[in-house]
């Protein structure tokens, strides 16, 4: 027995047609949709490329921009067919590679489905390779003499403005590092010799962030020095002060920007992928509705359309039947190869 079988008359299989195509162009509009949302998210990680730790987090949109392109194709050509469905005489040259084209849409919304699944999941390696990129040009922020990181004080800089963030996990990343090049710095000073030799690596290490961490909303102005030193500021103890730089470490900002962005792709992508499926059945039903017709030459009589011929056991049994048939096929034409050979 057909699965989910409804009888159609003319009138039924025209306005069925109509309605489809409507449905096909408008998933036109979401295939530029997923394409033109996975160029907006590649231009973004573009952007910031400096301070991804690798290129495989270009994966997605990349995948996004990809899917888009073939949805616009897959969704065009589909609407071609459901227009000529409407004149019998001009659908009979879709008929012989329909069959193959709903597999192949089947399997691309299978993929639009993993997509989605993918802008959900992908969250997870996005953080480390942010954690580890963000050390890494936090190291560089000096290096502005320096050829290829010249301009990673400026990126940081105003990275750190843009999403009002200060370091990796928070402004204490910056007591750790030297990010102040040594071109400013004079050896001869006391205070310097004192700070390079208080620590293994030699570095310039101080208690205190660059600018770009300065809360501009805050009253008081901006204490972005000597932040553990509570003599060197009047009316100052860092431990009880509400400190006027931004507390958020910029990891965390750019994930939660990423990662809502990637969601709310996400969410689309699930919305396409209904909408794909939706036109996919609707198909199925145009070509099982003019195949049944009770009489060919009479484009008004009726007929049956499905989604699918058998039940889903009976069709998963007939697919699984075909398979091993398969199989067998190549073993026997594999011996008989074998035995030509050994004739031979």
């Amino acid at each position: 027995m057909a699965l989910m079988l409804i009888k159609f008359d003319l009138k039924k299989r025209v306005k069925l047609a109509q309605t489809v195509w409507f449905m096909y162009w408008f998933a036109v509009m979401a295939g530029v949709l997923v394409f033109s949302m996975g160029l907006f998210f590649k231009i973004e990680l573009r952007k910031r490329s400096e301070l991804m730790d690798n290129n495989e987090s270009h994966f997605l949109p990349n995948l996004l921009i990809f899917m888009g392109l073939v949805a616009c194709g897959i969704n065009a050509f589909g609407g071609k067919v459901c227009y000529d469905s409407l004149d019998p005489s001009k659908f009979v040259k879709w008929k012989p590679m329909l069959k193959g084209f709903l597999f192949c849409c089947v399997g691309f919304n299978a993929l639009l489905l993993l997509t989605a699944l993918l802008c959900f999941i992908m969250r997870i390696p996005l953080q480390f390779t942010l954690a580890e990129g963000l050390k890494n040009g936090m190291k560089y922020y000096k290096d502005t003499d320096t050829p290829g990181r010249c301009y990673m004080k400026r990126t940081l800089d105003l990275m750190q403005m843009e999403f009002r963030c200060c370091g990796n996990e928070n402004y204490r990343d910056w007591f750790e590092i030297q990010w102040v090049s040594n071109r400013y710095l004079d050896f001869s000073a006391k205070e310097v010799k004192d700070r390079i030799g208080s620590n293994v690596d030699g570095q310039y290490l101080m208690d205190g962030v660059p600018f770009s961490c300065c809360n501009p909303t805050s009253p008081r102005p901006c204490i972005q020095l000597h932040m553990t030193n509570n003599s060197a500021y009047y009316s100052y103890d860092h431990y009880t002060e509400e400190l006027n730089v931004w507390k958020r470490g910029c990891r965390y900002a750019m994930l939660s920007y990423y990662g809502g962005m990637m969601n709310t792709i996400g969410v689309l992508v699930v919305l396409v992928t209904m909408l794909e499926v939706a036109v996919t059945i609707g198909l199925q039903y145009i070509d099982s509705s003019l195949s049944t017709l009770v009489n060919p030459e009479d484009p008004e009589s009726g007929s049956e359309g499905w989604i699918l011929e058998k039940t889903v056991k009976e069709t998963f049994t007939d697919i699984m039947d075909k398979m091993k048939s398969m199989g067998k096929g190549t073993k026997v034409e594999e011996g008989g190869q074998a035995a030509v050979a050994t004739v031979s």
